[in-house]
């Protein structure tokens, strides 16, 4: 059983992590306009914060530490949402090229709020 949530620990580390690196390449790859550069460097921030706050969580020294740094976590992953979001309905991205990300930002963001649902709050 420790085990099992150890390597479900592992593979969230990676996915928020692999998402901070998608998310970069991807900014990398659009056109950039005043407008654009303002949602990317947002957009890049959160989503750095996600993985990088997600790995805090795990080194928590105590359950309200844990619940404090998940909290957010969630908050920056809808964060990142939030800018996906306006890329794409601000037409500066199609769906399709943003569609991935913003399914796999979904995920974590399930994953996260479940977590943090599931641990005490103090």
């Amino acid at each position: 059983m420790r085990n099992e949530k150890s390597e479900f620990i592992e593979k969230v580390k990676s996915r928020t992590k692999q998402l901070a690196i998608d998310v970069i390449l991807f900014y990398d790859q659009i056109k950039k306009t005043d407008s654009t550069r303002v949602i990317g460097k947002q957009m890049i921030r959160s989503v750095t914060s996600t993985a990088a706050n997600y790995r805090a969580t795990c080194v928590a020294r105590s359950q309200r530490e844990f619940f404090s740094k998940m909290s957010i976590v969630v908050e920056e992953a809808d964060e990142t949402l939030f800018w996906l979001e306006m890329l794409r309905d601000t037409k500066y991205v199609s769906n399709e090229e943003v569609k991935s990300l913003i399914n796999e930002n979904l995920e974590i963001l399930k994953i996260v709020s479940k977590a943090r649902k599931n641990s005490k709050s103090y």
